[in-house]
Parts: structure tokens; sequence; C-alpha cells
């Protein structure tokens, strides 16, 4: 009989990857909208590393699971923030290319 036992590493890996793909969407999207997309998914791979080390390091403490909680709460106001000032900017400029945005530059 085959028993998968899933530790701490195997979390810190798929945290790492999912980072990893956040990061690489950040830098690489042009699109507001999908940076907003790939920053969510950094925050998710936080609250992935945050729930393990809660597990695994400290069993009974719920440290983990409110911190977590706490990022949750910071995505949640960080989209709605951000879709607000996309469409806004939509509104005025009729794009949501990160390339357009250029109002800062001399």
């Amino acid at each position: 009989m085959l028993t998968l036992t899933v530790s701490l590493y195997h979390y810190l890996i798929l945290s790492a990857i999912l980072f990893g793909i956040g990061l690489f969407g950040v830098l690489a999207k042009r699109n507001a909208i999908a940076v907003l997309i790939c920053i969510e998914l950094m925050l998710n791979a936080i609250n992935i590393n945050l729930l393990a080390f809660n597990k695994y390091m400290t069993p009974g403490d719920f440290i983990g699971q409110i911190f977590a909680i706490f990022v949750i709460t910071v995505a949640a106001a960080e989209v709605g923030v951000g879709l607000a000032i996309i469409i806004a900017i939509y509104r005025n400029k009729l794009s949501v290319n990160l390339d357009d945005f250029d109002w800062l530059k001399w």
C-alpha cells in the first residue's frame, strides 16, 4: 500500500513556484488587471507559507492563521482600490496598458 505524506518542504516548494509565477507576471505583463491578478497570486503564496509554518512549526497555535486572515483582508482591499483606480484611468485614457500610464514622466 502506497502512502503519501505531505511535509513542510512540499508546501514551501508549492509556495515558491506560485510566488515565482506571480513575480514573473508582475514583471512581464503590460495589462494592469493581469498585474493585479499576479499580485494576488503572490499574496496567496504567502498565505500558503504562513499556514504551512503554522501547522508544522507551532501546532496548536493560531498565529499563522491570524496573519493569513490579515493578508486576505489586505488583498481584498488592494483589489478594491486597484480596480477602482484602473477603472478611473480607463475612463480617461481608454486603455489599461501599463505603458500608457506616463503621466509622471517629464
